[in-house]
């Protein structure tokens, strides 16, 4: 007799938990919506209690478990929970034209402070040195930052070419500063100082809020004796590791979208279309390409930061459930600010004193509370009301034209809790679908994830030698992916880009190969 094997899927967003178990061949077997609580852990303990006493199962029938999360998402896009960061930019003599944060708002300067130093080192275009980096110069400027800083980000210039650099200063600011985490730039993002730089500067501000989740994920399996090994979605669609999320927490950024793409994927059995995921603070508007997230091929913003790692074609805009409205002489503004998970207890609805767009379809009756707190009726003229949701809807239907590649009517595909909000048409769509089980697409999405591994190096390629380097790159890819954890005999290369680059010498290629396979 063999013993079945269970999924379970938790995505932790702004304002609600969602999680679900899946069976051997994928279909949702139970799955739960609860509130987001301040320390995470309880808000997914909760979600897994339902989730076992709905299947009548208990912890040790699951065999695989894995979280999304939108927490590094929402605290780039509300400026808040982020550690406080230094960054030291191996640049001098030749790059200090630009100072580090250029670009940045007034106040992501004033969150991140003025630990931002340019030190001497980084590199030519063709792997030659600039500059030596300066030991001394290094230790002087950490003991600035001493006691001053959680993490730092070390970015040097051309580093992707050679990070040898990098490394070697991560070694001195762990004996000056062992208590900092540390993020190298060049395994962050790719060529493009000041955009790897912003990438590598934002995921330093992202260490502790990885750690609040990955801690309460591990501690809530504990509790639930569901002995298996933890993994965490990113926004390719595949699965990390705890290490490689403690380690790279910007790569979970927009996985939330991601995993939503994926399950509204998997719900609908459609291949192309157009996602709208809403949540209770944003709404992320992706493409659905071959059944997988488009991915950028450009510079994204997020949180008004260029950036420039890898990064799913996401457009997140400030419309959610907790989304808050203000209203200024005839004015209409919509958020950035949301209520988040306290929707039940800052709404005007529910007896709080903040106007919500879950207020506003309430008093429109575009939607029913189906939730366990007591809905109350709120003074909110029906004129104020339209107008309120019309702009929503003018913002939501800008978004959706801003993701299509041509002027050609698409399927919308509705997902995520707050997609209650949403009216049944757009313009510019050929049909709106809210498959069964909208609310937890996002859920299903991490729980049907794979490992991956992936490689992103710039080598030189003779053009006589391009099949042998390719062969023995793929090798490492893969290598990568089970090292991960994916299974050996189902790992494959599931995506493949060569760029030459022109401008640098010896025929210099940057490579990127993903192989992803099964959990094994």
């Amino acid at each position: 007799m063999t013993t079945a094997i269970y999924r379970l899927g938790i995505d932790v967003g702004g304002t609600n938990t969602d999680g679900v178990l899946l069976d051997e061949s994928l279909k949702v077997i139970s799955k739960v919506k609860v509130a987001t609580t301040h320390d995470i852990s309880t808000g997914i303990d909760n979600a897994i209690d339902e989730l076992l006493r709905q299947a009548n199962l208990t912890g040790q029938s699951v065999k695989h478990a894995m979280l999304g999360t939108t927490q590094c998402t929402n605290a780039i896009v509300e400026k808040r929970g982020l550690d406080n960061v230094g960054m030291l930019r191996l640049a001098l003599p030749s790059g200090s034209a630009v100072p580090p944060l250029c670009g940045w708002s007034a106040s992501w300067q004033t969150l991140l402070g003025e630990h931002f130093y340019q030190a001497h080192g980084g590199y030519e275009y063709d792997g030659q040195k600039i500059a030596d980096v300066d030991e001394q110069e290094i230790r002087q400027l950490c003991q600035k930052m001493k006691g001053k800083v959680d993490s730092i980000a070390i970015c040097g210039v051309f580093s992707p070419v050679n990070g040898d650099q990098e490394l070697l200063i991560e070694q001195w600011v762990r004996e000056e500063l062992p208590e900092v985490n540390i993020s190298l730039s060049h395994k962050v993002g790719s060529l493009g100082i000041l955009e790897r730089e912003n990438a590598t500067i934002l995921n330093a501000a992202l260490q502790g809020t990885a750690k609040r989740f990955v801690e309460g994920f591990c501690h809530a399996l504990e509790k639930h004796r569901i002995a298996v090994t933890p993994y965490f979605g990113q926004n390719d669609g595949t699965l990390m590791s705890q290490e490689f999320a403690l380690k790279y927490p910007i790569l979970t950024v927009a996985c939330g979208p991601t995993n939503s793409i994926r399950g509204a994927s998997h719900l609908t059995k459609l291949d192309d279309a157009i996602v709208v995921d809403v949540g209770g603070t944003t709404s992320d508007v992706g493409a659905l390409t071959h059944g997988y997230p488009r991915e950028s091929s450009v510079a994204v913003e997020l949180g008004e930061v260029r950036t420039n790692f890898r990064m799913p074609d996401i457009l997140a805009i400030a419309i959610g459930g907790g989304t808050k409205v203000t209203l200024t002489d005839g004015d209409i503004q919509l958020g950035p600010e949301s209520v988040g998970h306290e929707l039940t207890q800052k709404a005007l609805s529910f007896g709080g004193d903040r106007l919500t767009l879950t207020d506003v379809a309430l008093t429109k009756q575009v939607m029913e509370w189906t939730g366990k707190a007591k809905q109350e009726s709120i003074d909110l003229a029906p004129e104020t009301a339209n107008q309120i949701y019309a702009h929503m809807i003018e913002k939501v239907e800008d978004a959706i034209d801003r993701m299509k590649t041509s002027a050609t009517k698409v399927p919308v595909i509705l997902v995520g809790g707050g997609s209650a909000l949403m009216p049944n048409e757009f313009e510019g769509v050929s049909s709106v679908i809210r498959p069964e089980h909208f609310e937890v697409a996002n859920a299903i999405g991490v729980a049907l994830g794979e490992i991956s591994g992936q490689l992103d190096k710039i080598v030189p390629i003779e053009p006589n030698q391009r099949a042998e380097v390719l062969v023995d790159l793929e090798k490492e890819a893969r290598q990568l992916a089970m090292e991960a954890g994916a299974c050996a005999n189902s790992v494959s290369v599931i995506e493949r880009s060569e760029i030459p680059l022109s401008y640098l010498q010896g025929n210099m290629v940057h490579v990127k190969i993903k192989a992803a396979g099964r959990i094994a």
